[in-house]
Formats: structure tokens, C-alpha cells, sequence
């Protein structure tokens, strides 16, 4: 149970089933999904531009919403809709124990690495798609979905050509566990049972933590942070930034001064950004 671990897995993402139409513009069609990830179902939703493809991709990782409340497709909307406008066409995940993907009983003690296999199929699955051309997949992820988007570059360099991250949890597992893991003693009690507080084992602890890594990524980051983000601090996104440069990658950070963790004026600017970005990567 760690990033080695997911490194030496094999992955065969495959048997992407477009289900409903859920809707249609003028601009693309917007359709229930599914896919295999190793054993499991995993649902989510696809966005297919109208203009002749192949299309240039991108996989979208939500953040934190309670799986109890969470529905299909829920998270990134203004994402989804703004990037599948531009020409995308966009996968998003909704992960194992939400929506209607399968369960995974075992998740929250493993640490939900099992969310980044879930995105790692997800692009192999994109990759067989009529709609796609496979050379030109790129990842984007926000929050929660910001940390499984480094776990995916450091587990599988080369699976995508670039990758977007918005206001990410950190890279160092232990300030993640410490943050939203330790209040809840009784989730918590399981996992120090299991590995062992970080000061007892700090092996385990940095084999979770995807700065351990950094230094297999292959693919140019693109990072954007508000500076008033009161859930993720924007130092977490800072010290990702030194941590990419100091192993010699390709990583640029923008802020954004007053801007909260979910964005509201800065927004457009961020995407204008995001969309320049992935061009200039050849998405």
C-alpha cells in the first residue's frame, strides 16, 4: 500500500460504455459513462465536443465531496462545460464509492490511493475512445484531486502530455492525514493501527507522499492558487513549486490575491491560462 506499489501495479483501462445522453448543446454532448478500473466499475461522465475529432482530452479529478451526498459528474462543473467549448473532450471521474461506481470497502485505510488508479484507467480507457486522439491526453485536478493528479505523474510518467492543478492538498501526505484525517478519531485509529503514526514510520509515510517522487515526472505542471484559500494553504502549492524546480521540472505557479479556494473573479483568468497552457503542450 503505497505510490512503489501503484508504480509496479499493471493497468489495462478499458471498456469505456457511453450510456444516456444527459444533454446536448450547440457546442458538444454530454453522456453517463463507464469504465474498468482493475476489478471495479467506475461511472462518470463525458463531454464530446459537436466539431469533427479526433478531439484533444482531458481527464478531470474533483475534489472532496462527501460520497453520501456526491452525484454523477458532481464537481468542476464550470470546468467541464468551459474546456468541452473549447474542444476537449473531458472525462470526469467520480471515483470508487461514488455515484454509481463500484465500492471499495477498504478506501478510506488505503488511504484513497485507490482513486488514483481509478484516473490512471481513466486516461487508458480515453485513449480507445472514437472521439479522442490518444497522443493528446492531459489531466486536470482541484483539491483532493490536485494530490491524485501528482500521485498519477510520479506513478505513471508519460500517461498523460501535461496537467493542471488547482488549489491541491499537499504534497506531503502526513499534513493531509494530520488536517482532515486525525479529527476523525475513529477513521483515524484505523489507519495509525494499521501503519503507524509518521514519527514511528517514516518510511510508510513518505512512500504515500508524492513529493518522495517527484523527481519520475516526465510532464510540464501548470499550478493556480488563491492566496486567501483558507482550506488548502497556498505555502502547500509554493513548496510544490520549489519541490518540482529543485528536481529539475517544468512547473509554473500562478496566484491569485483575494481569491478563496474554490475561485470566483480569478476564475476566467485562471482557465484563459489553463487553455494557453495546454496549447502550448500541444493539447
Amino acid at each position: 500500500m503505497s505510490l512503489p506499489a501503484l508504480m509496479a501495479k499493471k493497468y489495462d483501462g478499458r471498456d469505456l460504455r457511453l450510456g444516456r445522453v444527459l444533454a446536448r448543446n450547440a457546442a458538444y454532448t454530454r453522456y453517463h459513462v463507464t469504465y474498468a478500473s482493475g476489478s471495479l466499475t467506475i461511472s462518470g461522465i463525458l463531454n464530446v465536443p459537436s466539431t469533427p475529432g479526433p478531439h484533444p482530452a482531458l481527464v478531470l479529478n474533483h475534489g472532496y465531496i462527501d460520497p453520501a451526498v456526491y452525484t454523477n459528474g458532481r464537481g468542476l462543473a464550470r470546468e467541464q462545460d468551459y474546456l468541452a467549448r473549447r474542444g476537449y473532450v473531458v472525462l470526469h471521474t467520480d471515483y470508487r464509492n461514488h455515484a454509481q461506481s463500484s465500492d471499495d470497502p477498504r478506501s478510506e485505510l488505503n488511504l484513497r490511493l485507490g482513486y488514483t488508479e481509478d484516473v490512471i484507467n481513466a486516461v487508458l480507457a480515453l485513449q480507445t475512445s472514437q472521439y479522442v486522439d490518444p497522443d493528446r491526453i492531459g489531466m486536470l485536478g482541484r483539491s483532493m484531486g490536485g494530490g491524485i493528479t501528482y500521485n498519477t505523474l510520479v506513478t505513471k510518467p508519460g500517461l498523460v502530455k501535461a496537467a493542471v492543478v488547482f488549489a491541491s492538498v499537499s504534497t506531503n501526505t502526513v499534513e493531509n492525514f494530520n488536517r482532515w484525517t486525525r479529527p476523525e478519531s475513529a477513521v483515524a485509529a484505523t489507519i495509525l493501527r494499521a501503519y503507524g503514526e509518521p514519527a514511528q514510520n517514516p518510511a510508510f509515510w513518505r512512500n504515500v507522499s508524492p513529493a518522495t517522487f517527484f523527481d519520475r515526472i516526465t510532464e510540464p505542471v501548470l499550478i493556480h492558487h488563491g492566496e486567501s484559500d483558507s482550506t488548502c494553504p497556498i505555502a502547500w502549492s509554493r513548496r510544490a513549486l520549489s519541490e518540482l524546480t529543485a528536481a529539475g521540472k517544468k512547473a509554473t505557479l500562478h496566484t491569485y490575491p483575494g481569491e478563496e479556494h474554490a475561485f470566483g473573479p480569478a476564475w476566467p483568468t485562471s482557465m484563459s491560462r489553463t487553455v494557453a497552457f495546454l496549447k502550448q503542450q500541444g493539447l
